[in-house]
This record gives structure tokens, sequence and C-alpha cells, in this order.
């Protein structure tokens, strides 16, 4: 009983996970503010010609660099407040809250 009732309540957290988008475009990501929850998953999609990527100033994630076109995706697991920026080009910055 535990078991089907473990899966449930597993396949019910997966279900409400979101998957939220930051474009990075114009030498800015947008939105510059974001709220998820914890699980969700944020992918940055650079739409500019130049490389960039996300870097939170607190270390809680760290892209790659994305090449033009690129996608870069990281589940959010530690709440709070992450102020990050693309360290190629660091007048880029923006927010990411999760709660």
């Amino acid at each position: 009983m535990w078991g089907a009732l473990g899966a449930i309540c597993w396949g019910s957290a997966f279900a409400e996970s979101r998957v939220h988008t930051v474009t990075i475009e114009g030498m800015k990501f947008s939105p510059e503010a974001l709220e998820v929850k914890a699980g969700d998953t944020v992918v940055w999609k650079n739409k500019d010609i130049v490389p960039h990527n996300a870097t939170a100033s607190d270390h809680g994630f760290q892209s790659p660099t994305i090449p033009p076109n690129g996608t870069w995706k990281f589940r959010m697991r530690k709440k709070g407040e992450h102020d990050y920026l693309c360290t190629l080009h660091p007048t880029m910055k923006a927010k990411l809250t999760v709660k």
C-alpha cells in the first residue's frame, strides 16, 4: 500500500514542477527577475550573436558558455534569492528567486 501511495505522491510532486525560460537577447536577461519553485527547471536561451553564461553570485548555479542559438537548463533546488550575471559581459545582471 505505501509503495503505491509513495508513487502517487512522487508523481504528483513531479507533475507540479514547471519549466521557465530566460531569454538572452540584446545583451540582457529577460525577464530580469524571475520567481520559481524549488524543483522547477529554468532554461536559458541565447538569442544573441555572441556567447553568454549565467553565473550565480552565491555559487548556486553556473552555466557553461552558452553559444549563440544555444540553451542551458538547470533544476532549481536551493531556495533563496540568487543574483546572477554573465561573467563574459558583467553588466548583464538578473535575479532568480526560488521559493
